[in-house]
C-alpha cells in the first residue's frame, strides 16, 4: 500500500476498513505523542476536536506559562498531523461514498465550531438547537463514513477499492488478445515441395 497516499492525499476512494485503520494510526500517534509530553513531566495531556477549534478561540492563548510548552508544542506538532490525515482519508471515504469533499463542512467544520462557541450562547433555546443540530450533522457524518458501503463501481473519484480482479486471472489485455500471423516471403504452404521428395 502506498501509505503517502493514502495518509495525506486527498484523491482517490478508500474502504472502510482502511478508514478504520486510519483512525487507529491517528489514536496509537496521539499515544505516542502523550508519552512524549509525559517524559517532560507535563500533568495532563490529551488531544480531542476542540484542540482544533482552540486556534481561532482567544481565550485560549490567555495565561499560558512556561511549564505548559511542552504540551504547547506537542500540540502544535500533533494537531496539524493529525487534522491532516483525518481529513485526507475522510475525503477518501467520502468519495468512497460518492460524495464530494464539500460533505466535510457538514459533517465536521460546522459541529465543530458550534460546540467551540456553545458555552457563549445566552439563550438556552438557542443552545440547544445549535446542540440538537451539531449532533445530528456529527452522527449523521460518522454513521456514513463509518457503516455504510461505498458505491460498488467506479464513480467520479475512481474505481471501487473492494473490487480485486481474480487472482491468477490477469484483467483483459488488448494487446494480448491481438493476434498477428507472421508474415512470410514465398508461395503458400501447400505449394512448397517436401525436402525429402
Amino acid at each position: 500500500m502506498d501509505w503517502t497516499w493514502y495518509l495525506f492525499r486527498f484523491d482517490g476512494r478508500i474502504d472502510r476498513a482502511k478508514y478504520w485503520l486510519a483512525g487507529l494510526i491517528i489514536v496509537c500517534w496521539m499515544i505516542f505523542m502523550a508519552a512524549i509530553v509525559a517524559a517532560f513531566g507535563a500533568r495532563s495531556f490529551g488531544f480531542s476536536g476542540n484542540d482544533i477549534f482552540k486556534v481561532v478561540d482567544p481565550d485560549t492563548y490567555r495565561g499560558i506559562s512556561r511549564a505548559d510548552l511542552p504540551l504547547i508544542l506537542a500540540k502544535l506538532i500533533g494537531t496539524p498531523l493529525f487534522v491532516w490525515v483525518f481529513a485526507a482519508t475522510s475525503i477518501k471515504r467520502l468519495h468512497d461514498r460518492d460524495k464530494s469533499a464539500w460533505w466535510a463542512l457538514p459533517f465536521f467544520l460546522l459541529p465543530g465550531l458550534i460546540n467551540q462557541f456553545l458555552d457563549r450562547i445566552e439563550s438556552d433555546h438557542v443552545g440547544f438547537m445549535l446542540a440538537l443540530t451539531s449532533f445530528i450533522l456529527a452522527t449523521w457524518g460518522g454513521i456514513e463514513l463509518l457503516f455504510f458501503r461505498g458505491s460498488r463501481k467506479t464513480n467520479r473519484f475512481g474505481a471501487d477499492p473492494l473490487h480485486v480482479p481474480p487472482a491468477g486471472k490477469p484483467g483483459w489485455d488488448q494487446q494480448r488478445e491481438l493476434e498477428m500471423p507472421v508474415q512470410q516471403a514465398g508461395p503458400p504452404p501447400q505449394w512448397r515441395v517436401k525436402p525429402e521428395a
